[in-house]
Order: C-alpha cells, then sequence, then structure tokens
C-alpha cells in the first residue's frame, strides 16, 4: 500500500525516521497555519482518519496497561490523567480505561462561568492556543492520600518539540507540585535537544518523568519547509476545490434517543471517575441497541460512521465500539477545528473535506470547523453524535454539518449527549437556607390544594405587566429577557369565550384519552408511583389531569408540584434541590401540555446535565413535533386549556425571573391574579374531562396497548418543518416560527403576529384562531402541505424583540 505521507514527502521533503511501526501509525498532511507547515495525520486516533472504534480505543488501552506497568499497583491507584483538547481527548480517557483506578480530565476551550479554573496553559503551534483545566472536583490533582500527590498522567497524541506538555507541567507543578509526572503519546518524535529540556525540567524540580509511547522517531524538516509549505497550499487552492465526491440527497437526520444515564459526564472535560466508568460500561450495550433499532435493526444499517464533534470523543467512540461489538461494520471519527488541505491522492492522509460553520456557540466566537475523510468513505450511514450545548440551530441549518453530511452519505442520524453541567464543590462553600414549603391554593392559585404544590414564590404585589407591542418593543431596545416581564393578561369577549366553551364540550373527551394514555405510560415505563412535576405554566392543568386520572382509575393519590423553566436559563434549580430531598429524583416525571418543535424538550435536558438521578424526558398530552416517547397523542388537536391563560391555569401568571426579585436561593416568581377569579374556568375546565374518564377507560387501554409494542422514538419532524417553512416564507429564523394549535395561540395572545398558516379543513379546532386573527388584523393563509395544524409566525419586523433560542432578543433580519 501506498504510504499516505508520500505525497508530502515528495513536495516538501519531510522525512519520518525511527521505528517501524511508524509509517503504520502516521501519514502527513499539510496544515492552514502560518506557524507550522505540515500535519503529522495518525490513523489510529480517531480524529481525522476514519477508524475501527477497537483499534482507536485499544491503542489507548495499551497505553494505559503500559503505565500501570510502569508505576505498579499501589502507585498506579494513586494516579490522575490529564489529556490534552482537542486531538487527545478520547486517548486520554482510554489511557484512564487501561490503568482501570484512575479519574480522568481532559483540558477544554469551553469556559463554565460557574467553575473556577484549576490551571491553564498554551499550546503556541496551534490554531486556537488556550487551554483550560476545569474539574468539577476542585481537589481532583491533590489525589494520593496520606502519601500525598500521586502520579499525574499526562496523555498527549504525539510529542513532537514538548512545548506543551513543558507549559503544562510547569504550570501545573506551581500549582500541585508532585515527585512523578508519566508523558504518554502514540507517538514520540523528539528531536535530541526536545528531550534534553525536559530532563532539565525533571534536574530542576527533583520530579521523576517518564514517557511511554508506540513508537519513536523523528521528522527531518527542509530549512524552508514553511515558505514552501504555505506556497504549496496556495498552489492547491488556485488548481482545485476541496474534493468531495457526490452522491444521491439524504432523507432529513434521523435523531435517535441514546438513553444516555442522568447524570453521568459526558466526558472528561470536568472530571470523569471510576464510578462514571462503571455506569458507563453498564449503559453502554442498551444505548447501542437503541441506536440499531432506530437505524432499522440488524442488517439495515450498513457501513456506518460514527462521528463525534470536536473534543467530544470519547462518549461517541465507545458507542462505536459497542456497535463494533454487536456486529456492525462501523467506523469512528471526529469533527475537528484544525485547517488543513484536502488532496485527492492515496499517497497524502486528507484525501476530502467538509467544511461547515461551528455550531456550539464558541467562546472565542464563529468560525469554521471541518470533517475528513467523511466523504468518499463509502458510508452507507453516519451518525453524527454531539452534546447538547452543540445541538444548535446552526447544526441544522442550511450548510450546517448535518446538512454537508448529507452530500456525503445517503443516510444521515443525530445522537445528543447531555452536556454535563458542573456543580462545583469548594471547601468554604455553605449550603443553602432551608427552602419554603411549595404554595397551594386558596391561597395561591384557584385549584385545590391537594391539585399541585407551586415551587415558585408570590410577585403578586409587583407590577411586571406591559401591552404587547410596548414589551416587544422594551425587549427590542434593551436586549431583555423575555422571562423578566409579563404580558397583559388576555381578556376574552363574550364570542372568545363561546368558542373556547364549545371547543371543550367537542374535546373532552378527546383530552380525556390522551390523559388516560400518558398516564397509564407512565405508571408502567417510568416508575409505579411517580411524582409528576410540570413545567408551568401550559403543563400544571395536564399535570393536575394526570394526578385526577390516577385517582379515579387506580386509587393512587401522586404528588404534583409546578416548576418554572425558562429557556436559555434553564430550570429551577432550587427547586430541583426541594425535590430531590423530599423524593426520590428517578421518580420524578416531569409534564408539560404540547411539543412545538421542541425547544423546551431540550432546554429541559441541558439544564438537568448536572442533576444526577432526574430523567429529562417529558411526558405530554400532544406531542405533534415527534420530540418525546411519553405522549398521549401526536395529533396536533386543540387542548381548549391554551386558548386562554390564567383563567384556566389556576389563575397563575407566566414565570418570572429577575435578578432584582429572585435570589440565589429563591424560587423562580409569578404572580396569582385574584382579582380575574370572575373569569376562572380552571376548576371547570379539570371538571369537564375527568367527567369522560369512565367513556374512554377501553380506548386507553387499547391505545396504550398499541403504544407498548409501536416505536415511538423521536424523530424531530416539527424541528425539520419549522427550519422549511422559516426559509420558504423568508424569515431565516426558526425562533420567530411557532408550529401547533397551542403555540399559534400563544403567538396570537402574547407576540406581535404577522400571519396564520392553517391546514385547510382543519375546521373547529382552529375556530379561536380565526377570530384572535380576525380581532387583531392578522391574515390566515390556507395551506395544503402542513405538518401541523396550523403555524403561527412572528412578525419579522419585531425580530429584535422576539426571544431567540436563548430566551434573548435576536437580532434584526
Amino acid at each position: 500500500m501506498v504510504w499516505t505521507g508520500t505525497w508530502v514527502s515528495d513536495r516538501l521533503g519531510i522525512e519520518l525516521a525511527g521505528d517501524d511501526e511508524l509509517r503504520g501509525l502516521l501519514g502527513l498532511a499539510l496544515r492552514r497555519n502560518p506557524k507550522r507547515a505540515h500535519l503529522l495525520v495518525s490513523g489510529v486516533l480517531g480524529k481525522h482518519v476514519p477508524q475501527l472504534p477497537s483499534v482507536v480505543h485499544g491503542h489507548g488501552v495499551t497505553l494505559g496497561r503500559r503505565v500501570r506497568a510502569l508505576l505498579g499497583p499501589e502507585e498506579a491507584a494513586r494516579a490522575v490523567v490529564l489529556g490534552y483538547a482537542e486531538t487527545a481527548t478520547a486517548l486520554g480517557h482510554a489511557v484512564a480505561d487501561g490503568l482501570e483506578t484512575a479519574p480522568y480530565l481532559h483540558s477544554t476551550r469551553r469556559p463554565v462561568a460557574s467553575v473556577p479554573s484549576a490551571g491553564g496553559f498554551e499550546e503556541s503551534h496551534s490554531h486556537a492556543t488556550s487551554h483550560l483545566l476545569l474539574p468539577e472536583d476542585p481537589a481532583f490533582f491533590d489525589r494520593g492520600g496520606e502519601a500525598g500527590r500521586g502520579p499525574l498522567v499526562l496523555v498527549d497524541d504525539e510529542f513532537s518539540t514538548g512545548n506543551t506538555v513543558l507549559n503544562t507541567l510547569r504550570d501545573l507543578h506551581a500549582r500541585h507540585p508532585r515527585d512523578h509526572y508519566v508523558i504518554v503519546a502514540l507517538v514520540d518524535m523528539r528531536a535530541a535537544g526536545d528531550a534534553g529540556r525536559l530532563a532539565a525540567f525533571a534536574e530542576e524540580t527533583g520530579a521523576r518523568v517518564d514517557v511511554v509511547a508506540h513508537a519513536r522517531g523523528t521528522v527531518r524538516l527542509p530549512e524552508d519547509v514553511l515558505a514552501r509549505g504555505l506556497r504549496l497550499v496556495e498552489e492547491q487552492d488556485g488548481r482545485t476545490a476541496d474534493p468531495l465526491v457526490p452522491c444521491a440527497p439524504a432523507a432529513a437526520p434521523v435523531r435517535l434517543e441514546l438513553g444516555w444515564p442522568a447524570g453521568l459526564p459526558d466526558g472528561g472535560r470536568h472530571g470523569f471517575t471510576p464510578d462514571h466508568r462503571a455506569r458507563l460500561r453498564e449503559a453502554l450495550p442498551a444505548m447501542a441497541a437503541r441506536i440499531v433499532d432506530g437505524l432499522g435493526g440488524p442488517g439495515q444499517t450498513g457501513r456506518v460512521l460514527v462521528l463525534g464533534f470536536e473534543e467530544l470523543m470519547y462518549a461517541p467512540l465507545v458507542l462505536a465500539r459497542a456497535l463494533e461489538e454487536a456486529g456492525l461494520d462501523v467506523r469512528f471519527s471526529t469533527t475537528t477545528r484544525s485547517p488543513v488541505l484536502a488532496v485527492d491522492d492515496p499517497g497524502y492522509a486528507i484525501r476530502t473535506r467538509l467544511a461547515f460553520p461551528a455550531h456550539d456557540d464558541p467562546a472565542d466566537g464563529p468560525g469554521e470547523r471541518y470533517a475528513y475523510n467523511v466523504a468518499g468513505g463509502g458510508f452507507d450511514t453516519v451518525l453524527a453524535v454531539v452534546d447538547s450545548a452543540a445541538d444548535t440551530p446552526a447544526l441544522h441549518a442550511p450548510g450546517g454539518l448535518l446538512a454537508q453530511l448529507a452530500t456525503a452519505a445517503p443516510r444521515v442520524a443525530l445522537a445528543v449527549v447531555p452536556a454535563h453541567t458542573p456543580v462545583p464543590r469548594t471547601p468554604d462553600r455553605q449550603e443553602p437556607p432551608v427552602l419554603p414549603a411549595p404554595l397551594r391554593g386558596p391561597d395561591f392559585s384557584s385549584y385545590e390544594p391537594d391539585d399541585v404544590g407551586w415551587l415558585l414564590q408570590d410577585l403578586s404585589a409587583v407590577r411586571l405587566e406591559a401591552p404587547v407591542e410596548e414589551r416587544e418593543e422594551a425587549v427590542q431596545r434593551g436586549g431583555a429577557h423575555y422571562a423578566e416581564s409579563l404580558p397583559v393578561e388576555y381578556q376574552p369577549t363574550e364570542e372568545y369565550q363561546e368558542l373556547y366553551r364549545d371547543a371543550l364540550a367537542g374535546s373532552a373527551a378527546r383530552i380525556a384519552r390522551a390523559v388516560g394514555t400518558v398516564t397509564e405510560l407512565v405508571l408502567a415505563e417510568r416508575s409505579p408511583r411517580p411524582v409528576l412535576v410540570s413545567l408551568a405554566r401550559a403543563g400544571t392543568p395536564v399535570g393536575v389531569l394526570m394526578r385526577r386520572w390516577a385517582r379515579h382509575r387506580h386509587g393512587t393519590e401522586l404528588p404534583h408540584y409546578a416548576v418554572s423553566i425558562v429557556r436559555g436559563r434553564g430550570i429551577d434549580a432550587n427547586a430541583l434541590r426541594w425535590l430531590a430531598a423530599h423524593h426520590d429524583p428517578a421518580d420524578v416525571v416531569f409534564v408539560d401540555g404540547w411539543t412545538g418543535k421542541g425547544a423546551i424538550t431540550r432546554e429541559l435536558a441541558d439544564a438537568l446535565a448536572g442533576f444526577p438521578g432526574f430523567d429529562p424526558e417529558i411526558a405530554v398530552l400532544a406531542d405533534p413535533g415527534s420530540c418525546v416517547r411519553t405522549y398521549g397523542t401526536r395529533e396536533d388537536f386543540l387542548i381548549p386549556s391554551a386558548c386562554l391563560n390564567s383563567t384556566v391555569s389556576g389563575l397563575i401568571s407566566r414565570t418570572v425571573l429577575r435578578d432584582d426579585l429572585v435570589g440565589p436561593h429563591d424560587y423562580h416568581g409569578a404572580k396569582f391574579y385574584r382579582e380575574l377569579s370572575g373569569s376562572d374556568v380552571s376548576r371547570d375546565f379539570v371538571a369537564a374531562v375527568e367527567a369522560r374518564f369512565d367513556e374512554v377507560a377501553d380506548a386507553v387501554d387499547q391505545q396504550v396497548k398499541e403504544a407498548a409494542s409501536a416505536d415511538r422514538a423521536p424523530t424531530w419532524e416539527g424541528w425539520a418543518a419549522v427550519e422549511r417553512i422559516s426559509e420558504e416564507q423568508g424569515i431565516h429564523d426558526v425562533n420567530l416560527v411557532k408550529p401547533g394549535v397551542g403555540e399559534t395561540t400563544r403567538v396570537l395572545l402574547r407576540r406581535v403576529p404577522w400571519k396564520i398558516l392553517a391546514r385547510r379543513g382543519a375546521g373547529a379546532d382552529l375556530a379561536h384562531i380565526r377570530l384572535l386573527a380576525e380581532q387583531r388584523g392578522v391574515p390566515v393563509e390556507e395551506r395544503d402541505d402542513l405538518p401541523y395544524t396550523c403555524v403561527g409566525l412572528i412578525h419579522p419586523r419585531y425580530t429584535r424583540g422576539a426571544t431567540g433560542a436563548d430566551g434573548k432578543a435576536v437580532g434584526s433580519a
């Protein structure tokens, strides 16, 4: 076979000298980097070259076992392992796997405001230099027991000049001095002078420094290699575009639910312990089975590439390894920040390149990212694995990663691992004060006291309301968050109230059937004694009805609470702390009314990543967006509680989160509109649906039986539809497209609507929509191709006042 460094070697005179294994481990490519001309491309790292996951993981494990043999069992038990971002995050983790008992941390370029840095260093030749060390446990580097700090094992993919390692050693030795360091790399390519600098550090500090590598050698570089390399890159850029292999357009990416264990870190960014390792190993077979099922079952997957994401290498790697053990033809690689020239030649290590915008809102600003050797790899399926922080509109946008992958493989799938949100432990951290008991009616809300406990604080005395247009303009001027104020409560006309009553009479049985179905699924699949936790406020009437169903059908009194979740700021952490102190988090089931495009579903998954034990999957009455597994129906139908605001939700406002009103140990706030009691229909709504429970019992039993054997995996079809509508309408912002009857009603009641798209022939489900649109002078456009019953479009003129994915104002269109 042709060595994949031949093309560069022939043109620039770069040579590898050393162990016989070198050419089997390394190829050569040209960087797009003014600091260094060449790139040593590892064939076993799983970064630039797709490789068998067993080969990638096995090389790291073998190195870890060699380190264990070097240290001996006692010292190995005291060791900690540190890997380098981004290329060595999985390699370092695999080395820790080989050591078996060592906790693992990797450096990161993603800062986290709540976690103090335990160190940092520079990588002088890199395209992105600053490395941060952000362990969740501040004592991470002090592990070792009474004998003092144990050995520190530093892992990188290649050991070239030694500059990065020396920078790390000097920083960490000043903070956490120890007497033994082990440097681990796939290849040790230091020249004699570089090796001497490491020996000088050992002599200076009195510490022992060992080096463990699979192969050793050097790179021989002509003196003018940098200038010649830059010219060669320019010539190639002028001669041809990066080679791509065309293929038939792929269908919309399939979203696969992994069932990632709650509270398990997604990798070593903030630390990964032996206990975490054991939990992950136990969970991997089931996650692999879900992937296989989501791809159509055994024999239907074809040749698969599992593609990780920058620093997120280990989780995708071990998922790929589990698929390999299940018998799939699978390879593994990841996306990267590293800009490299692609040349379609068998003697060159980077044959093809896919380029796309960054999609994780990086701290150093937007930029281009890359996936190498994916196009032309003969893959039938590419499974992209990202963390939830990177599951953004940019990932799904035209020209984004998923769209680029669709040019390279017939089928693209997406799996999202919850990004771990650290809760830093500090020696002087004081336990917050005891939180108050939940608020209950009649002092707060018009529901029965046992129907729901509100984990909120009462802000009824605070003036928070403003007219819709004035509120939009204020947000536009100041970039405020939508949760910092409230819209004026809509007061329905008599004609509108009559429509609501008709809608309730016509749909009460359908709602009862959905309530019964979702409740029975929760009892059968989630917990025999679930703790219902509604997302205030749309989820609260549904939680009340689910509680009533359990009591009516099974004689079971289920606890039910309502908590606040705010887009862009997450769930109320104090409410979670109260729940964890009074109930088993494993029994908590979060409840909402319906799904639109799935923004809150994703928000909840992100928010719970740092709270072990809570399951982020929401149970909803209606799932027209196909975002969850636990639902009463996937029909987009009128839920009458969506027609009104507080008067059908216990007279409680939307929740409020503002720094001058909500302190660090307070629940989020809300108002109790006692003055609207004359218009309140909250209890009437619940009673009307509960009255139909016996009537629908047989239908519920049949529906639950069918659901138990059905494929209910989320497809996220709603998100794809919203993206299409956004482009068709010339809006180019999915945050201004609100799909479904419930979300469209919210647009008309709370926002500045532009137009309504309605499915032709939708009938009574849209009667209230048409009336509201008429009252506000909003056109209704009939469509035959809508996956939803209707879609509300927020006026693009008010784009700056619309709330984006983070809940804040977004820029003008």
